[in-house]
């Protein structure tokens, strides 16, 4: 499965309604940890099929960043049974990203 960008209209649908679990990234494409992030979140979708990797791009989506809180960025969410279940601010390896889930 590859990386679902989400805006307002999917997010729901996407992540809060979700049955499988959903490993979320807020990101934005002049961050630098977000760059480094980026293809380790593209590796884990391709690898997990049971889980749902999305992104949000927090300058395109500023209400939906607003709405979980999200001061820094990357900021990765783990959400269950649409309520949230980890989160990690920063980069991070894929070691332990994994170990969020």
């Amino acid at each position: 499965m590859s990386v679902i960008n989400l805006n307002r209209e999917t997010f729901q649908a996407e992540v809060l309604q979700s049955h499988q679990t959903v490993l979320l990234d807020f990101w934005a494409p002049w961050c630098g940890p977000c760059r480094m992030v980026g293809p380790i979140l593209e590796e884990i979708a391709a690898e997990r099929p049971d889980i749902k990797v999305c992104k949000v791009n927090v300058d395109e989506q500023p209400e939906l960043a607003s709405q979980f809180g999200v001061m820094s960025i990357p900021t990765l969410l783990v959400i269950k049974g649409g309520q949230i279940a980890n989160r990690s601010v920063g980069a991070r390896p894929k070691a332990d990203i994994l170990g969020m889930l």
